[in-house]
């Protein structure tokens, strides 16, 4: 067998770098270099092939080719405090407030102090990567604000600044995969809607990336895996609403119709893990608050199933999740935490307390569904 020693790749096309063909070892103790770039460089198109690997240098991860999306390998766990890590963000108590709290999602007990935002904020969304949290929008009573803020979730502290939405709106909702975050409808006070996204990674203002398939606000619930992001609920012009949609998150575009949540409803809960997406809670047409939990294959298109009950019947509550459990803290107004088994169906079991009775908020974490 013979022997070439080769000391970097540097070209995604391969145009300078040589070409492997067949079993290829090697033995070096010290490290390779692979092919490198932004992830607005990554490769599209024809000539992709499942098992590419490259270092995306927005986010500072490797990434694989898997057939149609380039995903994030983890180089690390999210996990710390022996689990993923849940945050809540802001809110209403009535009066707004700045606060944000973090628990462990695989323990149980009560919220702990993590920070501030950068003003008294509530109706704002949340998404997360990994590494990062953001809280975008909603209100300081009575001013709208089109504000984006930034933590590190494996830390503690006070949120800085990251940037803008398009336009000041509140009672949105945000979803993420771990390179991309969307925030979705709202209300100027007139409903809107808008989809934006932002790269976690960098910090900036946020870009359009289309419309929903109507009208909506407030706080609609929203989820996603690593591809898609989906959409359900919220209320219309025409009042409440039971439609789900969903977007292909690393691309940009219209949002596409994907089948109804069992009843309309606003101010919902959604969390997700890889798989499966569920919207907990709300407020239905009656108008009366619903303990109803009901679930939807992110990769499919359908009407949603009932998985279950919440503790207890509210709306304004904010949900989010590691890969294996989902948490649902608060609403108008309690500071209730259920927990429930995401690949299950069933009712929710008590978790423990936020610091504060809050709802219409954010939450985020560094395990869920979408990383």
């Amino acid at each position: 067998m013979s022997n070439t020693k080769f000391s970097n790749f540097k070209s995604e096309d391969g145009s300078t770098g040589p070409d492997l063909v067949g079993i290829t070892t090697f033995t070096s103790p010290y490290y390779f270099v692979p092919p490198s770039g932004t992830t607005a460089q990554r490769p599209s198109g024809e000539g992709l092939t499942p098992g590419m690997l490259r270092f995306n240098t927005d986010i500072g991860r490797l990434e694989v080719w898997r057939n149609d999306h380039w995903a994030t390998i983890l180089g690390e766990s999210p996990n710390l405090d022996g689990g993923a890590r849940g945050v809540f963000v802001g809110g209403i108590t009535p009066t707004r407030v700045s606060t944000i709290d973090y628990l462990t999602i695989s323990t149980l007990g009560n919220a702990i102090s993590f920070g501030s935002l950068s003003a008294i904020t509530g109706n704002n969304a949340s998404c997360s990567s990994s590494t990062r949290g953001l809280s975008a929008g909603g209100d300081t009573s009575p001013t709208i604000v089109n504000t984006i803020d930034f933590i590190t979730i494996s830390s503690t502290g006070n949120a800085s600044s990251f940037g803008t939405l398009t336009q000041a709106r509140r009672g949105i909702g945000g979803c993420s995969t771990n390179t991309r975050g969307i925030f979705v409808g709202g209300y100027t006070p007139t409903y809107v809607n808008t989809l934006d996204y932002v790269t976690i990674a960098s910090t900036g203002n946020a870009t359009d990336f289309g419309d929903l398939t109507q009208l909506k606000g407030p706080n609609a619930g929203a989820c996603a895996s690593s591809t898609r992001g989906v959409i359900g609920g919220g209320d219309a012009p025409a009042g409440r609403s039971n439609v789900i949609e969903f977007i292909t998150i690393s691309t940009t575009g219209n949002a596409i119709d994907f089948g109804d949540l069992s009843v309309a409803k606003l101010a919902v809960a959604a969390l997700s893990n890889s798989t499966r997406g569920l919207f907990c809670g709300g407020s239905n047409p009656t108008p009366a608050d619903v303990n109803t939990i009901e679930y939807i294959t992110i990769a499919t298109t359908g009407n949603a199933v009932n998985f279950g009950s919440l503790t207890q019947a509210r709306r304004g509550a904010a949900g989010t999740s590691s890969s294996t459990r989902g948490i649902i803290g608060g609403g108008i107004f309690v500071n209730t935490v259920d927990y429930i088994t995401i690949l299950t169906t069933g009712d929710a079991i008590d978790f423990g307390d936020l610091t504060s009775s809050r709802g219409s908020f954010g939450a985020c974490s560094n395990g869920h569904g979408g990383l």
